[in-house]
C-alpha cells in the first residue's frame, strides 16, 4: 500500500510539472524553433511549401516520408493542437521560413475540445487570421478542408460527423470570397456518413498510408495552382 501511494504521488508528481511546463509553452514555440534556425534561407528560384496543422499532418511524414523527400515542402504539424495554438506560432513556424505556399488543415481538435469549448465561427476566425497573415506577406493560402470524422474515439458524443462539414462550407466559401484555393479532402475521403473510410485509416480520425496517397496528387494540384498563380 506504501509503494503503491508512494508511485501515485510520484505520477501525481510527475503530471503536474508536464503541466505547469506545458501552460508555459501553451503554443508549442520551442516545438520547430531549432529546426527553424537551421533551415537555410529560401532561394528565390525554390517553391517552398509550409505545411501547418496537427497530428494529420505531422503523421504524413511518418507514413508516407517519400513524399516530402527531394521537395522543398517543410512540415510544421503538432500533434493535438487547435487553431489557436496554431495562430500563435504562425510566425515563427511559416512566416519566417518564408514559403512560397502555405498549406493549411487545422480544426478537428477544435471540435474535439482539446483546448477547450470552441464554436465553428471561432475556428473559422483563427483559419482566417492565419490566411490573411500569410497573404499580407506574400504567401500563397491553401485552406483545406477537414477531414471526415464520424466520432472520436477519445472524445465521444461530440458529433464531428455534423460539425464538421458544416465548418468546411465556412472554409469553403470565405476561400472562394478572397480568392484562395480550397483543397477539399473531405469528399475523396468520406464513407457517405461524414465518417473517414475505414480502409484509409484504423481510427476513424487519422489516414493511414493509403489515405495519405489519396491525398498527395491532391495537395500538389493545389499547390501548383497555387504557384501558378504568382
Amino acid at each position: 500500500m506504501i509503494l503503491n501511494n508512494r508511485k501515485y504521488l510520484l505520477l501525481s508528481c510527475l503530471f503536474f510539472m508536464y503541466s505547469i511546463l506545458n501552460a508555459q509553452d501553451w503554443a508549442e514555440l520551442e516545438h520547430f524553433r531549432a529546426a527553424n534556425s537551421e533551415l537555410s534561407e529560401a532561394k528565390l528560384n525554390e517553391n517552398r511549401v509550409v505545411f501547418m496543422g496537427n497530428s494529420i499532418t505531422i503523421g504524413w511524414s511518418a507514413h508516407q516520408p517519400e513524399f516530402f523527400e527531394g521537395k522543398p515542402y517543410i512540415n510544421r504539424g503538432i500533434s493535438g493542437q487547435t487553431t489557436p495554438q496554431m495562430l500563435v506560432r504562425f510566425r515563427q513556424d511559416v512566416l519566417d521560413l518564408k514559403p512560397k505556399v502555405v498549406v493549411i488543415l487545422a480544426g478537428t481538435n477544435d471540435i474535439a475540445g482539446n483546448t477547450g469549448p470552441s464554436t465553428l465561427q471561432m475556428i473559422a476566425d483563427n483559419l482566417m487570421s492565419m490566411a490573411e497573415l500569410a497573404e499580407a506577406n506574400g504567401i500563397k493560402v491553401v485552406l483545406c478542408s477537414v477531414l471526415p470524422a464520424y466520432d472520436y474515439p477519445w472524445r465521444t458524443g461530440l458529433m464531428p460527423n455534423e460539425k464538421i462539414p458544416a465548418l468546411n462550407t465556412m472554409i469553403k466559401d470565405y476561400a472562394s470570397t478572397k480568392g484562395f484555393i480550397y483543397l477539399d479532402y473531405f469528399s475523396a475521403m468520406t464513407d457517405g456518413k461524414n465518417g473517414l473510410k475505414e480502409d484509409l485509416g484504423s481510427d476513424g480520425v487519422h489516414p493511414n498510408k493509403k489515405g495519405y496517397e489519396l491525398m498527395a496528387p491532391l495537395v500538389e494540384k493545389a499547390i501548383n495552382q497555387a504557384l501558378n498563380e504568382r
